[in-house]
């Protein structure tokens, strides 16, 4: 987006000033300030950390203070995650596009790619099939077509509008020859690929039904309930993905899913119960939370 505004260093100073103020008493990081002004302006980190823009006698904006002042206000008052307002948050080396149709992708959920990678097995990638199974933005399909780009990357998702928003960001990438998109829930639109699959990747909703309203209300109020309600115990998504996916997956095919804290050893017993799983693995995130399962198809 064009930057069409300008103001004073001293301006947006006091404006940030202000905002923080605002943001501490209503207990929101004060870093969201600077996310958002460094996406809305030509200002990165340090300088907005040392307040030297300050003495600078112009600094281009994308919003005028007063539009500045009416999206910040929605992040106060309504609880509006910082990433929805601007439109866009940084995952691995992309800026992915994003919006309440859409899950905002976390920073937690970058591992999964360099799991998937370090975890192959196949040493040519030329036939290569992988699946990114209930897309949203197209974060973890955009990840495996960077990671492996002599692979198809097929991604899935049961929202038109999510599919909208991942298929543009995978053209900002200019990843999307080498992604298809397909509108559908998780395996139904890859029949024609029927033990074919090199590996599948999944965030699939996995917050149990009763638990929803505990969330933050930024992400109980905004982000899609479709991409977090897991069922009852939330399991059901993952469940589904341990029974139907080795009809898909090839021999030694990978299978790896992102889950909640606590809910591993669940997801271990189904996969072993299932019995066409082996070397099936817990690993845990950079704070140590048991968050991603690995299995290879027997």
């Amino acid at each position: 987006m064009e930057k069409n505004y300008q103001v004073s260093g001293k301006e947006l100073y006091l404006w940030r000033r202000t905002a923080i103020d605002r943001a501490l008493a209503a207990q929101i990081a004060v870093k969201e300030i600077d996310w958002l002004l460094q996406q809305v302006s030509d200002l990165d980190s340090l300088s907005l950390r040392l307040e030297s823009f300050k003495n600078r006698s112009l600094i281009p904006l994308q919003h005028s203070i007063q539009q500045l002042t009416l999206l910040w206000e929605k992040r106060l008052t309504e609880h509006l995650p910082v990433q929805y307002i601007v439109g866009q948050v940084p995952w691995r080396n992309f800026q992915l596009s994003v919006s309440p149709g859409v899950l905002i992708p976390r920073p937690e959920t970058e591992l999964i790619i360099e799991i998937a990678q370090q975890a192959n097995g196949f040493s040519s990638e030329e036939e290569a099939h992988w699946v990114d199974l209930g897309t949203g933005s197209g974060a973890i399909a955009l990840g495996l077509a960077s990671v492996f780009p002599y692979a198809t990357i097929h991604a899935t998702d049961c929202s038109k509008a999510a599919l909208e928003i991942a298929k543009t960001n995978a053209v900002t990438a200019k990843l999307n020859n080498q992604i298809q998109f397909y509108h559908g829930d998780w395996w139904s639109p890859l029949k024609h690929l029927k033990g074919k699959i090199t590996g599948m990747v999944s965030n699939p909703p996995y917050i149990p039904s009763s638990e929803l309203p505990q969330l933050q209300p930024e992400v109980f109020k905004h982000e899609p309930h479709l991409a977090l309600d897991g069922g009852t115990d939330g399991l059901d998504a993952i469940r589904y993905l341990v029974t139907a996916s080795p009809e898909y997956l090839m021999s030694g095919g990978l299978w790896l899913i992102e889950m909640m804290a606590g809910q591993a050893k669940a997801v271990v017993k189904m996969l072993s119960e299932q019995g066409d799983y082996r070397d099936i693995k817990v690993i845990s995130d950079l704070a140590g939370i048991e968050r991603f399962v690995l299995a290879f198809r027997r």
